[in-house]
């Protein structure tokens, strides 16, 4: 089980700092499709989306303050969720090019992560 949840977080990581550095860095065509999320509002959740990519690997895997990468994913749950909901408000068409499905999946990977993290399996730290 373990294995499955280094693999997701690692995956989790990578798509939140590529779509966190969207966010912060590129994002006139988001800000121009959902004006509800000022300029500013976009690079909080950009620079929130990469920080929590790191927190998903490092503090676990150096095993300093595991305890981040549960909570982190946590936070990463809620911020997708809420962001599924912002884009559902434009599209509920199941298509591919919906970001809402892909929302939708990720908030569920990185809940069952969390769940896992904290409750399942959860990364013991080392003792000093």
């Amino acid at each position: 089980m373990n294995i499955v949840f280094w693999s997701l977080q690692a995956v989790l990581a990578l798509l939140f700092l590529a779509g966190g550095s969207y966010k912060a860095f590129s994002f006139q065509q988001l800000a121009s499709q959902f004006s509800e999320v000022p300029h500013g509002g976009w690079r909080a959740l950009g620079i929130l989306e990469m920080a929590g990519g790191v927190l998903l690997i490092v503090p676990a895997a150096l095993k300093w303050m595991p305890s981040l990468t549960a909570y982190a994913a946590a936070v990463l749950t809620l911020e997708t969720f809420a962001l599924a909901a912002l884009y559902a408000r434009h599209s509920t068409k199941m298509t591919p090019e919906n970001p809402m499905i892909w929302a939708l999946v990720m908030g569920v990977l990185v809940a069952f992560v969390a769940y896992g993290r904290y409750v399942l399996k959860p990364v013991v730290s080392v003792a000093a």
